[in-house]
Order: structure tokens, then sequence, then C-alpha cells
């Protein structure tokens, strides 16, 4: 599983650095007996300019217009953020799979989106194709989450506008 994970990451490692991806990790555990698996990344995007003095508004509307999923405007420590919890549907390629054809892979997701003010937003995102996990991968997502502190250049402690 990890050499899968590994080969897939190598196959779209451009594609990640142009995508802005900063950090991304493979989470295996067990649940109930059966192996979960999960992937959280963490990605910096340019805010698009039309977001004015509000982004947090703008990204939930965005979010919300593109069908995304659940879109909630959340308040963090760092400051107010948008948060997605939705599905996507997609196919693993026949290479990666047991069987050798593709098969399709629905993903439970939660987003959260944090603008900053130099015109940025921080993305963070989890990700699980195995619902019997998702309480307990999301648990230890929003920890994560919440953990989330910016500072300034000479570390003072940041909470960025909304």
């Amino acid at each position: 599983m990890q050499l899968q994970w590994a080969v897939m990451v190598a196959a779209h490692y451009d594609s990640f650095a142009e995508a802005g991806t900063q950090y991304s990790g493979f989470v295996m555990t067990e649940v109930d007996g059966e192996r979960c698996t999960a992937t959280v990344t963490v990605s910096m995007i340019d805010l698009d300019e039309r977001a004015g003095t509000r982004p947090v508004g703008f990204l939930g509307s965005t979010m919300r217009h593109l069908g995304m999923g659940q879109v909630s405007e959340i308040e963090l420590p760092c400051g107010p953020a948008v948060s997605c919890i939705g599905t996507r549907k997609a196919s693993l390629p026949g290479s990666l799979t047991a069987s050798g054809t593709d098969e399709p892979v629905v993903t439970s997701f939660i987003q959260v989106q944090i603008p900053l003010s130099n015109g940025t937003v921080l993305v963070l995102e989890m990700g699980t194709p195995t619902p019997q996990a998702w309480d307990v991968f999301s648990a230890m997502f929003a920890g994560v989450v919440k953990s989330v502190r910016l500072f300034n250049e000479s570390g003072k402690p940041m909470v960025m506008p909304g």
C-alpha cells in the first residue's frame, strides 16, 4: 500500500507542485478490524482578487456555487475560515489495483480554506475512501485544523481578518 501510494504521488509530482502542495501525507489505521486509509494535504493557492474585503464569504459562496459539498464559515484560533465536507467520485487505475482493472473510488473529504492577509489561501484537506473510519479521521483532522497558528516575522501571533 505504501509503495502504491509513493508511485501514485511520484506520478503526479508536477501536478502537486503546480497546485501549490506544501505537504502530503498518507494515514493508515484499523477500525473494527478493517484497514482504513486517508490522505492529508496542505496547499497554498492565490486568493482571487474578486474576494474583496471579506474573503471568507467569497470563498464560501464560490464553494457553494461549485456544489462541492456542505459549506460552513468557521472560526479558528488563526482567524475565520471556510469548511467544506463532501464526496468525490474517481477511478483507481488498473495498474494500482489487485484485479488489474480500473475500479471506482468514492472519497469523502473535509477541506478547510484559511484566507491569509498576503493574498493567498492556506488549504488543508483530509480525504478517505473508507467510510467506516470517517469519525476517526475527521476527528483527527479537526484537531489538526484547530491547532493552526500563524505568526509574523518577529514571532508574534497573528489572527487573519475575515
